[in-house]
């Protein structure tokens, strides 16, 4: 049995730990916050519980690919998964446009909001179909595939939308409503080919959310991992990986410990590990997409409103202009609301919580990140972003004035402070039109027994990819550590089917 040593207990180091157990092998996480997770949690406040990560989780659906990964790592199974009526709503002048699940319904409502753009409308429709097809989604079961002809047939027609971002694809619409509609959720920049499989996701059942929210899904996952054997320490903040030659020997913590390893890997943010706990350079790969013009980063900052309010007036996510006076302090000048009327035990009986997110370009994430040096100026600002967000609250949903009280509120400082981000960065590269994600290698130059495993190495990031970046690093890590044992080359993770396929829970 060989040792595998991870630094970073968040989804991609988590699940590296359980696919190395299952492969065997004994596997330690060190994990310098004092929860697993990562960026797959929550907190309290009050009697309220902030989310902080999952707004859809792709892969609810059994008959995708993913479902089988989630099950593996204890994610989901029996868990009920949520799926709302629509995923965000847009208004525009009164009327309103939702992204329901229902595929047929978002169809009958844009034609009828807008019949000038039906041939547009057509397109998107098809488009949106065509790539369910192709991830086993569609049909009205949600578990179909289209065959070699119509994958070849739709082709054409995905090309056209991987040459454009959301802002081009909205110019083409007519209706100010649908071209808000297109550009809200994932901003003007994003590739419009990013946004069809969103949308392709939550209309195909596969981007719901599991019972709990983020906090309760990271502690399925660390349970898991801790059932088979596997040991996470909390709280241990690595400092030093030692080297001898081209091979890491041990890794240095905080306090003088130190654990030796046959293995190692690396699963916490690169920026906070490259230069750092490891003499090297930040891996090529990597390097080369913060360059690329294709790519880019950014971050948000969040509030969390106390409602007073049993019954709210949408549901999902709902996107509003912030004041006119406060239109710099986001991307585009809007934010998105966010409830949670789906969990019962995130607010008192009677009330509800209200959480907001407004995107912010490098630029302006930055300034944010630096403000944070200045206790005194950063509280202020964070008073100033809750005040702003109300203000908008209040404007767009009336019925809600006097019911909101703020709760929480925090910035790419907050990320960076946690989990090491650079300006707060929480997802890999978004990426823009003419851009096909790829998966970076693990491998780390130079060094024969280090790893990386992170959302980082394939835009645009998040859990499924983290989560993928694990199981790719441990079973590099299997196949490294088999063939210095002498062992058969190959490693057996891949090829393993743990889990039978099963319909989930879904509400």
């Amino acid at each position: 049995m060989a040792k595998i040593l991870i630094i970073g207990g968040g989804v991609s180091g988590l699940s590296c730990g359980i696919y190395a157990l299952l492969a065997g092998h004994s596997a330690v996480i060190v994990e310098k916050n004092a929860f697993p997770g990562g960026n797959l949690t929550g907190w309290d406040r009050r009697g309220f519980h902030i989310d902080n990560c999952v707004h859809w989780l792709c892969g609810t659906n059994p008959a995708s690919e993913m479902y089988g990964v989630w099950r593996e790592l204890g994610a989901l199974g029996d868990i009920p998964v949520h799926i709302g009526e629509s995923l965000f709503t847009c208004e525009y002048e009164g009327k309103r446009l939702s992204l329901y699940s229902d595929i047929e319904r978002l169809r009958r409502d844009m034609l009828a909001l807008s019949p000038e753009d039906r041939r547009e409308t057509e397109k998107l429709i098809r488009a949106v179909r065509a790539v369910q097809g192709f991830c086993g989604i569609a049909g009205e079961g949600h578990n179909e595939s289209s065959g070699p002809a119509a994958r070849a047939a739709a082709l054409p027609l995905l090309f056209r939308y991987y040459r454009l971002t959301a802002g081009e694809l909205a110019e083409k619409f007519k209706s100010p409503l649908i071209r808000r509609f297109l550009t809200s959720f994932l901003t003007e920049k994003f590739g419009s080919l990013g946004l069809i499989f969103v949308m392709s996701d939550f209309c195909g059942h596969n981007a719901g959310v599991p019972r709990g929210g983020s906090t309760a899904m990271a502690e399925r996952i660390a349970s898991r991992f801790e059932s088979l054997g596997g040991i996470l320490l909390t709280g241990r903040e690595a400092e030093k990986l030692k080297l001898k030659g081209n091979r890491a020997v041990s890794l240095m913590l905080g306090g003088g410990e130190e654990l030796s390893a046959d293995a190692f890997v690396l699963a916490a943010d690169p920026a906070a590990l490259f230069g750092k706990v490891i003499p090297a350079p930040m891996p090529a790969q990597i390097a080369r997409m913060t360059e690329d013009r294709r790519l880019f980063r950014f971050s948000s900052w969040h509030c969390a409103f106390e409602c007073g309010s049993e019954k709210l007036p949408f549901s999902g996510d709902f996107v509003i202009d912030l004041p006119e006076n406060h239109r710099s302090f986001a991307a585009f000048g809007r934010i998105a609301l966010r409830e949670f009327s789906h969990e019962p035990g995130f607010a008192p009986p009677g009330k509800n919580i209200i959480q907001t997110l407004a995107f912010l370009d490098e630029a302006e994430a930055r300034k944010l990140t630096a403000l944070a040096a200045d206790e005194e100026q950063y509280k202020k600002k964070k008073t100033e972003l809750a005040e702003a967000a109300a203000e908008a609250i209040e404007k767009a949903l009336p019925v809600l004035a006097g019911k909101l009280g703020a709760a929480d509120v925090w910035t790419p400082a907050t990320y960076s402070r946690y989990f090491g981000s650079e300006f707060g960065s929480y997802m890999s590269f978004a990426f823009s039109s003419r851009f096909l994600p790829r998966p970076a290698g693990c491998a780390v130059k130079g060094l024969s027994n280090v790893l990386l495993a992170t959302q980082w190495q394939q835009p645009p990031g998040g859990l499924p990819i983290a989560a993928s970046a694990g199981k790719r690093a441990a079973e590099r890590a299997d196949e490294l550590l088999r063939r210095m044992s002498g062992a058969d080359v190959g490693s057996k993770i891949a090829k393993a089917k743990l889990y039978p396929t099963e319909s989930a829970n879904i509400s």
